[in-house]
């Protein structure tokens, strides 16, 4: 069943309303946003090219405490300013009915960017982290299946520690966010 945001779209925020309402990480995102650079013309070529595209909307579930919003969030920014897609974004905490249809293993994990139609209709998603990054995650949830047992904090800043790394020095994520944005835009 096709999920219909329609009544969301409009309620969001703009990305410079989230980076300037920042109560938690500003700098860091800042950071992230400012230097971002693209690692390809040809994506860079891509993204542009999709500023003749206005049947997409873009809504992003995030907040601000959270270290994977840091990271990838300034990285989708910069693309999708390139596309001229319009985007908003919506605050987790404020929007919890959303969040809810957009769970990651059962759990509530931003960043979640949502592609939708005109209509609201969802077309895809991406998030909460690259592909190389999130299967850490999934292999935690899978081998330590109860959050009660003694070790499992442990486990989880182990995973933790591996998810940082996973994302590698400086801006060494953007460019396989990039590539994984685009080869959803491009099935949409």
């Amino acid at each position: 069943m096709a999920v219909d945001l329609s009544h969301k779209l409009g309620t969001g925020i703009s990305p410079k309303q989230f980076m300037e309402g920042m109560e938690k990480n500003k700098e860091a995102f800042q950071a992230g946003y400012d230097q971002f650079t693209w690692s390809s013309d040809e994506d860079r070529e891509f993204f542009e090219s999709l500023q003749f595209r206005d049947d997409i909307r873009v809504l992003i579930l995030a907040a601000d405490w959270c270290g994977d919003v840091v990271r990838n969030i300034p990285v989708v920014f910069r693309a999708l300013e390139t596309a001229g897609m319009e985007t908003e974004v919506l605050v987790m905490e404020q929007h919890l009915d959303v969040m809810d249809q957009f769970l990651t293993m059962g759990g509530r994990s931003v960043p979640i960017v949502i592609f939708a139609d005109t209509g609201g209709y969802v077309l895809g998603q991406w998030g909460p982290r690259p592909a190389h990054v999130q299967k850490y995650m999934i292999e935690f949830k899978k081998e330590n299946t109860d959050r009660e047992a003694p070790d499992y904090q442990e486990k989880l800043t182990a995973v933790r520690q591996d998810i940082i790394q996973a994302y590698g020095e400086g801006n060494e994520a953007s460019a396989v966010i990039i590539a994984e944005l685009r080869e959803l835009i491009e099935g949409l």
